[in-house]
């Protein structure tokens, strides 16, 4: 098994980010929405046709692109994107603009790790690709607890690590061969950093976060998509 290479907390590089704007994510960006919301329909409680609530957080939130699917598929929903990238946010006002999503989607500078937002505030949290730049994680799903309501939905999805230099070397092939170099060489270094389904397990089962949670969801992907649960009238008498 390779052994984790961390890469930079966030790309605040002007160049960096304007290329990874540009890579064509639409098919794993779609994907992702579409998973969420079907993945949020199999275990909504209480109501299965509005399984996401309305009011989500996008951690990690890049260029604003899944926002900007979500808010296309879902008229109701609407997004609080986060990212603790300047650049990133710049080219996501614009794309928010260019899709005249100004109205469903705010923007917010901001530390995953330490969210400012108050306790149990959004029915659903959700994250792409945002994990493997952390280089420890609690603090990441501390807070994405502590901000999802009982009852919401938290979806994670990212890189899997693979375990040979070929491997990484196919899938850069296979799913960047036709991006610059440059763009080529961010998605090798994101497939090092990334995590196995097995040491992800192990990083949320503090949280009460079951391994059934978490599955590949692709030949690089890995999915964890899990809803906090809501308190029974004990728990809840115990806890105050």
């Amino acid at each position: 098994m390779l052994a984790r290479t961390l890469e930079p907390e966030f790309m605040d590089d002007r160049a960096e980010a304007v290329d990874y704007n540009d890579m064509d994510f639409r098919e794993v960006n779609e994907g992702f929405v579409r998973d969420l919301i079907a993945s949020a329909r199999l275990t909504a409680l209480p109501d299965p046709e509005s399984p996401l609530g309305r009011d989500i957080l996008d951690l990690g939130t890049g260029t604003a692109r899944i926002p900007i699917e979500l808010c296309k598929t879902e008229s109701h929903v609407r997004v609080m994107a986060a990212d603790a990238a300047v650049e990133m946010l710049e080219l996501a006002r614009y794309n928010i603009e260019v899709h005249s999503m100004l109205d469903r989607i705010q923007l917010h500078h901001g530390d995953a790790k330490k969210l400012i937002f108050q306790k149990e505030y959004f029915d659903t949290v959700m994250s792409n690709s945002l994990i493997h730049h952390l280089p420890s994680h609690d603090g990441f799903f501390r807070e994405v607890l502590r901000v999802l309501r009982p009852g919401g939905f938290l979806f994670v999805r990212d890189l899997y690590r693979p375990s040979s230099d070929a491997e990484v070397e196919r899938l850069v092939k296979e799913h960047a061969g036709q991006e610059n170099e440059r763009s080529q060489q961010l998605f090798r270094q994101s497939l090092h950093a990334g995590l196995t389904v097995a040491e992800l397990s192990e990083i949320v089962a503090p949280f009460g976060i079951p391994s059934e949670a978490i599955a590949m969801s692709s030949d690089r992907h890995w999915t964890l998509s899990y809803r906090k649960p809501i308190p029974t009238s004990a728990t809840a008498a115990s806890i105050i």
